[in-house]
């Protein structure tokens, strides 16, 4: 039986649950009612965005403590917009709520226009505008056969 398409819960493994709880606020995003003081909850458009601290995340999926990566760690969040100005807008927002730009958005090679940002854990965003998989109303990209 196949897995049904879909991702329900991305979780971030942070060092402090509270400086990454309150940065994501900062955001404009609000802490569900169902975390506690081990974990967050944050509920997005069709998917939760879990915060645990990064220890026990390793322990809890049973590969020992980690160590503290040091570059990239092979995975980036995305976060797609509607135009280009919003690109530049967003990442602007970003860094006042304590988010470093790791790259200024620029025209990419695959049509669209974007840059990231890390949040205080090193974890990365892309900002994107993608002309080719455009947003629906409720903001969900819209990727052609």
């Amino acid at each position: 039986m196949p897995f049904e398409k879909r991702i329900n819960l991305v979780t971030l493994g942070v060092s402090d649950l509270k400086e990454a709880t309150a940065f994501y606020e900062r955001l404009g995003w609000k802490r569900s009612s169902a975390s506690s003081e081990a974990i967050t909850f944050i509920a997005l458009d069709g998917l939760v965005l879990g915060l645990f601290p990064r220890d026990e995340l390793a322990a809890d999926a049973g590969i020992g403590a980690p160590e503290r990566p040091k570059g990239f760690s092979g995975i980036t969040l995305a976060h797609n917009v509607r135009s280009e100005a919003e690109v530049d807008q967003m990442l602007a927002f970003a860094a006042t709520c304590g988010a470093t730009i790791t790259k200024q958005a620029e025209k990419v090679f695959w049509g669209g226009y974007s840059g990231y940002f890390a949040d205080p854990d090193g974890h990365l965003w892309e900002v994107a505008f993608n002309p080719l998989a455009p947003l629906d109303d409720e903001g969900r990209m819209q990727l052609p056969d």
